[in-house]
């Protein structure tokens, strides 16, 4: 009896010492504050938003935005433009390949919702996107008024015509097919347009284009389902070491505000540990299920003490540091 009392001791004793070292292992508790500006991630520049209320996946979002502020429509190189002067650190824009071999930035599977054309975005031609009106869906009313139509027409870039751009800006490349195909595709026209600086670029999306991409170019920052999965199963179950795995390294990590707080060290010392594996870190608001974003200033009040990483957004002319008093 007393040599199990005295082993039941020990174990509880190691117990003991084995939670006292993971809390202060993954707390943030004692690193310093960070002080500095937020840096902000753009989702498709500066852009109307629109209702969450009963979105679905399928949803027109150009038949529900709000009462317009300003003028700019989503993925137009005058609203990536406005969006880096408010304050933007990377910008998130949407491609598409055309039948032609170009990638038209543009966010929607089909054409009707948003713009004057028909049909599915890649079976066209450059040429034929740049005839359409990118502004003429648009409605906050349900359709009373369209107060961007005709104001679009030509505004659809290709991918080069933005690299050209903003050369030496961040830019956040979202293939929107998980056509293993479309990752060749854009490793051809990388290559041809800004050959091997892939520094400012990162991409994310379906996991095979993804996987062709990384095979091409191994130093290209990449994200998609599986690269997530593959870095944070593993930490899920041994990051309370404070080990990164090394799907970790060199990757970019889109984390839910929700999630975060299930991750060993989050936000202070999770975020440390990614920096040093050449990781960026990206806080999403909510779930992440329909690209929600901190919005506004009682939105950042929820951003934690100790992140030092990039904050999503929907709404930089509202947040971004070029409206900070």
């Amino acid at each position: 009896m007393k040599r199990f009392k005295r082993t039941l001791k020990y174990i509880v004793i190691g117990m003991l010492v084995l939670i006292a070292f993971m809390f202060i292992n993954n707390t943030s508790l004692f690193m310093k504050k960070e002080t500095a500006e937020q840096k902000y991630l753009a989702h498709r520049g500066v852009h109307q938003t629109f209702t969450m209320e009963g979105i679905t996946w399928d949803a027109c979002t150009a038949e529900r935005i709000y009462e317009p502020e300003h003028s700019y429509i989503e993925n137009t190189i005058e609203s990536m433009e406005e969006a880096f002067r408010m304050g933007a650190d990377i910008v998130e824009l949407d491609v598409h390949p055309t039948t032609d071999g170009e990638f038209a930035v543009f966010h929607d599977w089909t054409l009707e919702c948003r713009t004057d054309g028909e049909g599915v975005t890649r079976e066209h031609t450059m040429e034929e996107l740049r005839q359409l009106d990118v502004g003429y869906g648009y409605t906050a009313d349900g359709g009373n008024t369209y107060p961007f139509r005709g104001k679009g027409i030509g505004l659809i870039p290709t991918l080069g015509e933005v690299l050209t751009e903003f050369p030496d800006q961040e830019l956040l490349i979202h293939i929107k097919s998980n056509d293993p195909k479309e990752g060749e595709l854009l490793a051809d026209y990388l290559e041809m347009q800004v050959g091997s600086d892939l520094q400012p670029l990162s991409v994310y999306g379906g996991d095979q284009p993804i996987s062709k991409l990384k095979d091409r170019f191994p130093e290209l920052r990449v994200m998609s389902k599986g690269t997530m999965k593959n870095c944070l199963i593993p930490y899920f179950a041994v990051g309370w070491t404070g080990y990164v795995p090394k799907a970790c390294e060199g990757t970019q990590l889109h984390i839910p505000e929700k999630i975060g707080p299930f991750l060993w060290g989050w936000s202070g010392k999770f975020y440390e540990r990614m920096e040093q594996a050449d990781t960026r870190v990206i806080i999403v608001a909510g779930e992440g299920g329909f690209s929600e974003g901190f919005d506004s200033d009682e939105d950042l009040e929820r951003i934690p003490d100790y992140f030092s990483g990039y904050i999503w957004t929907n709404r930089i002319d509202l947040i971004g540091n070029e409206n900070i008093n």
